[in-house]
């Protein structure tokens, strides 16, 4: 049977979620899951839990962990990445270098933050694929990673590796549009294409009809009060307001205040677009890690019955396409891969979010054709932005890197010239451990 790598074993969600996710699929029993992570006690305890899911639920699967990367691939059929190179360290220094001057971001999939996570997670991702065109040179890698685009594109030009990046953003559009309509989520369908946290649902369907008409009607009867607290539900202002203006909704939700200049270049906007902060993400990360390890080894110790669950939106999605390709029982997933041709109206090459269908011969990305014209210009901004900072990190060119912070949409419009100079010096110097080699 299969063996599957979970790289970045330790991770809290990511981690424990895909442990219990790959358990759902009783066709996998023989797969070997392996569990890979540098930090030894957190992955010992990733293990333990793994151990105890296969004890208590009489489950077929072996389970091995260890810190060897190399090693962990060895022979692999599949590998998940879920990682954080530099750690909630490095992702604070990314907050505190762009929020003191006036620019809140995250290490996202887009946006000046993405682009300087990037500089960290594409060459560990590269690492990866390497080690696996050694060793296991026909698995695919499933990556949970961002900055999506740019860690996908950089292992598309820059490796030989099969991937496919997977973002939960897309999945569970019909209970959030069952919601808005007032209809029943079973029977809606929906479509997506275009960037990761910026793909738009091209067609929603409600028992075959087209659903968009609906749903504008609804949206233009709502208050503003009654917009914040569709919010609440999945919704948002944000969301909200770029329906309306460009007359699809995205899978971006609140990511569309990084990657778009309309909703955080001033108090008064991100007050008015409940654009929020991000602060106690990375304040309190390490602590809220500690107590959630805590609770887990606590749990271990006394015999505490962990059950199978199938509410893991995250990790599911890479248990069912290996379930896919092993028992070629077909699945559709919302895959990022390269555009050969799928977004015609976007470049060639670059890393688009498109349906895929997913049976023993592998992930098969689905024609979507042009988008709109003003959604595949508002994407086209950030696909500027994504090529030259893959361009720069694997070069390991800092003026490159520069250029594309200096084309990202919301950094542009806070920030001049200078100041995005001096702040791009500032993060160089902040994650020197991490930039050996940059001229």
């Amino acid at each position: 049977m299969a063996k599957i790598v979970l790289i970045g074993a330790g991770s809290y969600v990511f981690g424990r979620d895909f442990i219990a996710d790959i358990m759902l699929f009783p066709k996998l029993s023989g797969s070997t899951l392996t569990l890979m992570d540098i930090d030894k006690d957190r992955l010992d305890l990733a293990a333990a839990y793994a151990n105890k899911m296969v004890e208590q639920n009489k489950l077929n699967l072996k389970v091995e962990s260890t810190t060897d990367r190399r090693a962990a691939v060895d022979g692999a059929d599949y590998v998940i990445t879920s990682i954080r190179p530099g750690g909630w360290r490095a992702a604070r220094f990314i907050r505190e270098i762009t929020w003191k001057r006036g620019l809140e971001v995250q290490p996202d999939a887009t946006g000046a933050g993405g682009i300087f996570q990037g500089l960290v997670q594409v060459p560990a991702l590269l690492d990866i694929c390497h080690d696996m065109e050694k060793v296991c040179p026909d698995a695919w890698l499933m990556s949970y990673c961002n900055p999506m685009a740019i860690n996908c594109w950089a292992m598309n030009d820059y490796s030989k590796i099969k991937n496919v990046g997977l973002c939960p953003n897309p999945t569970g559009g019909e209970e959030r549009f069952a919601k808005i309509a007032g209809v029943p989520a079973k029977d809606i369908w929906y479509s997506v294409g275009g960037l990761n946290h910026q793909s738009w649902f091209l067609e929603i369907l409600y028992k075959g009809e087209d659903l968009y008409p609906v749903l504008r009607e609804k949206i233009d009867k709502m208050s503003v009060a009654a917009q914040h607290e569709a919010a609440e539900g999945g919704e948002s202002p944000i969301e909200i307001e770029a329906f309306k203006t460009f007359g699809y909704f995205t899978s971006g939700y609140g990511h569309l205040s990084i990657s778009l200049p309309y909703f955080r270049r001033t108090p008064k906007l991100v007050e008015k677009y409940k654009a929020g902060s991000n602060e106690h993400m990375y304040a309190d990360a390490d602590a809220i890690t500690a107590k959630q390890d805590d609770e887990l080894r606590k749990q271990l110790k006394t015999g505490f019955k962990f059950k199978l669950t199938e509410e893991h939106r995250y990790t599911k999605i890479a248990a069912e396409m290996i379930n896919a390709m092993e028992t070629n029982e077909q699945t559709r997933v919302f895959g990022n891969v390269k555009n050969t041709g799928l977004i015609p109206n976007l470049l060639e090459g670059c890393v688009v979010e498109v349906p895929c269908m997913v049976d023993k011969g592998g992930v098969h990305p689905t024609y979507v054709g042009n988008l709109p014209a003003q959604c595949a210009a508002l994407n086209r901004l950030n696909v500027n932005v994504q090529e030259l900072a893959v361009r720069g990190i694997v070069e390991k060119d800092k003026t490159k890197i520069l250029q594309a912070i200096l084309l990202d949409p919301l950094t542009f419009s806070t920030l001049s010239i200078d100041e995005i100079k001096e702040m791009v010096g500032e993060m160089f110097k902040a994650e020197k451990e991490f930039m050996k080699g940059y001229k």
